[in-house]
C-alpha cells in the first residue's frame, strides 16, 4: 500500500505500527523516524501541494486537523478525489484510537489493536507512579509567545503534566488551546515554565526573553531558574512519541525536586 502523510504525528503513528516502508511522501515537518527524511516533501503541513500528492498516486492519504488551518488540506483532498482519513486527537486515549484507525485502514487491524493496547498500558504505568508523588508542581506550557497560546484542559499536555506528577496552570480552561497574555500567566505563578514553541527548534528559543516580560522576574519559575526549553517534536504532536516527552518531563521535574 502507498501511503502519504501530511502531518508529522500521522507519520509517527505509521512508524509506531512498523509500517514506515509504506510511506511514499510526507509533509515538510515530518522528521521522524530518520528514514522519512529521504521521502518526497509535499509542503508545510498548513500548505500541502495537492498536485504533488496526487502525482504520488497514493492508496491512502493521512490528513489531520491537529493545527488550526489544516482544514484547507481537507478541501484540497476532496477536490483531488484521493482516498483519505482525518485524525484529530486532543487526548491520549484518542491517540490510541488513531493507532487503531490507521491500522484498520492499511489492513493490519490485529497489530494495531496490540500496539494501541501497549500504548495505553504504558500510560497506566505512568499514572500509577504519579499517584505516589506528594508534591505536584504547577507547569506553564508555552506553545507560542506573542500572542500567547497554551494548552487547556482538553489537551494531551494537561494529561502529560498529570502523568508526570504535576499540573497544568491552565487546566481550569476548557479549551484545547487557550489564547491569553503575559499578565495572566504571571498571576498564575507556575513552579516551572516549559517552552515548546510549535514549529521552532529548541536551539532557536531563548529563555532569557521571558525574563524581560513585565513582572516575570518575580515568578517562582523564573526566580528558581526553572525555565525549560524542550523539544516541541516530543510535546506538540499527538502521536505515541508523547510518551518519550513524558519521560523527559519526569526527569526534568525530578531534578527540580532534588534542587
Amino acid at each position: 500500500m502507498r501511503i502519504v502523510s501530511i502531518c508529522p504525528s500521522n507519520t509517527e503513528i505509521v512508524a509506531y505500527l512498523g509500517q514506515t516502508d509504506m510511506l511514499v511522501g510526507v509533509d515538510n515537518y515530518s522528521d521522524y523516524p530518520v528514514q522519512v527524511k529521504q521521502l518526497p516533501k509535499l509542503g508545510p503541513d498548513l500548505s500541502i501541494d495537492m498536485e504533488k500528492v496526487a502525482n504520488l498516486k497514493p492508496d491512502l492519504v493521512l490528513a489531520s486537523l491537529s493545527v488550526p488551518g489544516m482544514e484547507k488540506n481537507i478541501e484540497g483532498l476532496k477536490e483531488t478525489g484521493l482516498p483519505y482519513i482525518i485524525l484529530n486527537a486532543n487526548h491520549l486515549y484518542e491517540i490510541a484510537d488513531d493507532i487503531r484507525k490507521i491500522a484498520e485502514a492499511i489492513g493490519i487491524e490485529e497489530e494495531g489493536n496490540k500496539k494501541a493496547d501497549e500504548f495505553l498500558k504504558e500510560i497506566e504505568g505512568f499514572r500509577k507512579k504519579a499517584q505516589r508523588i506528594d508534591h505536584k508542581p504547577s507547569l506553564y506550557w508555552e506553545w507560542w509567545p506573542k500572542p500567547i497560546f497554551t494548552p487547556g484542559k482538553s489537551n494531551w499536555l494537561t494529561e502529560i503534566s498529570e502523568l508526570a506528577g504535576a499540573s497544568n496552570i491552565f487546566e481550569s480552561e476548557a479549551e484545547a488551546s487557550v489564547q491569553t497574555d503575559w499578565d495572566d500567566v504571571r498571576k498564575r505563578n507556575p513552579d516551572h515554565i516549559c517552552m515548546v514553541w510549535v514549529g521552532v527548534k529548541e536551539e532557536k528559543m531563548n529563555p532569557d526573553l521571558l525574563k524581560k516580560r513585565p513582572g516575570w522576574m518575580e515568578m517562582e519559575a523564573v526566580k528558581n531558574n526553572r525555565i525549560h526549553v524542550l523539544e516541541e517534536s516530543l510535546f506538540c504532536r499527538p502521536s505515541p512519541r508523547l510518551l518519550d516527552g513524558l519521560k523527559k518531563l519526569e526527569s526534568v521535574l525530578k531534578k527540580g525536586r532534588q534542587a
